[in-house]
């Protein structure tokens, strides 16, 4: 079955010696080890399907690249193997494979060759990768010449020209500009409509939502998560508060059907969200129908400053709309007693989403964002549907009220 790939019980490690002549003396005396080993991944083990797509997220140093070198071959591992049907195309660290001194165009033809590809099938693809690339007179220039974004582009042409079964895609996307970002995207999407795999590296959330059916979270060199983008994406948020203020996450780590990730230091707690439709509790409000946000709260700790912030996603968990007590002036939160459950009610005149489901994060926290001070951020904390009410056909997240349209001939 071509593009399906396989990873079980991989490992890598490094040497690590104590000082440069340990490596000398092991050198010359082989049965005497003078060095430790330094696991960078160890005990990792996944499957990705044919035509399946897969984002792998973490933190700097979590193992992301070198994964990817595993997986692609260009480092051996430790332990454990890697399984792989079909034709890999990778596209790594920027210039990776290249020779400086060549052309573009010699690039392209040896970058092809190695993966397999006959001359003549090159000379074919040729015209489409100067097409693509956008580079002009730059493709019979030494590769010394370019600047970093036309490495990318060439490296993502070269390796997305002859149709692979598996496409292994690191964060060097995030080099180039906009426009060839947004080309480049267009044709992922494109070959996973023709039924490509593809493994994806990027710390963009919207990239790992829009592109991936499934997402892997890498944490000190081990699978920490494997689920859902949204699901994945909520527990990498929770780990990254945990580094920035030393907050303990709460028990149940990944999050449950009725509920989200929730993070935090517990010195206020969210004790619950409602929504209001018509002044009644409700989980499906109209397009344009009025609606109240009360979200409860308790402070367990005299804290020096507290913050009430909701934020609205989409199915996918892309961000809608998000605000919170600070910016909408909500100084009287400092005076809230000690031990007493207070409310934060925020009114919202007209729910102009599109119809779908939506989720509710909430969260308190110090100053602007919960990276200062997360005393509980909740993720998921109300799932709610939005459906069509007298308004207008339109389609999207957002209801754009007013909206007319005039013709006009011009002469």
């Amino acid at each position: 079955m071509r593009g399906h790939l396989s990873v079980e019980t991989l490992g890598k490690a490094y040497r690590r010696y104590p000082s440069r002549w340990s490596r000398l003396a092991e050198w010359l005396s082989p049965g005497r080890p003078r060095h430790e080993l330094h696991w960078v991944l160890r005990h990792i083990g996944f499957s990705v399907a044919p035509g399946e797509s897969v984002g792998i997220i973490g933190r700097n140093g979590a193992g992301k690249s070198t994964l990817l070198k595993l997986i692609t071959g260009t480092t051996q591992p430790s332990e454990g193997e890697v399984r792989v049907t079909g034709r890999v195309a990778a596209l790594l660290e920027l210039g990776m494979g290249f020779h400086s001194e060549f052309t573009g165009r010699e690039n392209v033809a040896m970058t092809a060759q190695l993966s397999g590809v006959s001359a003549a099938e090159i000379a074919a693809a040729m015209p489409e990768i100067e097409a693509f690339a956008e580079i002009g007179h730059y493709i019979d220039e030494p590769l010394r010449t370019y600047s970093s974004g036309m490495q990318v582009r060439l490296g993502f042409s070269v390796a997305t020209a002859f149709r692979p079964d598996i496409l292994i895609v690191d964060e060097a996307l995030a080099v180039g500009d906009l426009y060839f970002q947004h080309k480049c995207y267009a044709r992922i999407r494109q070959f996973r409509a023709d039924g490509m795999t593809l493994l994806f590296v990027s710390h963009d959330p919207g990239a790992i939502k829009s592109l991936c059916d499934r997402a892997i979270l890498l944490d000190a060199g081990g699978i920490r998560a494997d689920d859902r983008p949204d699901t994945v994406l909520d527990y990498y948020n929770a780990l990254v508060a945990e580094q920035e203020n030393a907050a303990v996450l709460a028990p149940g780590r990944l999050p449950s059907p009725d509920g989200g990730m929730r993070s935090g230091d517990r010195r206020a707690v969210l004790l619950g969200v409602t929504l209001y439709a018509d002044e009644s509790p409700a989980r499906v409000a109209r397009v344009g129908q009025p609606v109240r946000l009360s979200i409860r709260f308790r402070k367990e700790a005299d804290v020096a400053d507290l913050t009430v912030g909701f934020l609205i996603r989409d199915r996918l968990g892309n961000d809608v709309y998000g605000t919170n007590s600070w910016h909408l002036g909500g100084k009287q939160l400092r005076e809230v007693p000690l031990g007493v459950t207070a409310c934060l009610d925020c009114r919202i005149p007209a729910l102009n989403l599109g119809p779908g489901s939506y989720s509710i994060t909430v969260a308190l926290h110090s100053d602007i964002t919960h990276l200062e001070d997360n005393y509980d951020w909740w993720d998921k904390a109300l799932v709610f549907e939005v459906v069509r009410g007298s308004e207008s056909f339109f389609t999207g997240v957002a209801q754009l009220p007013g909206v007319e349209a005039t013709v006009s001939v011009e002469r």
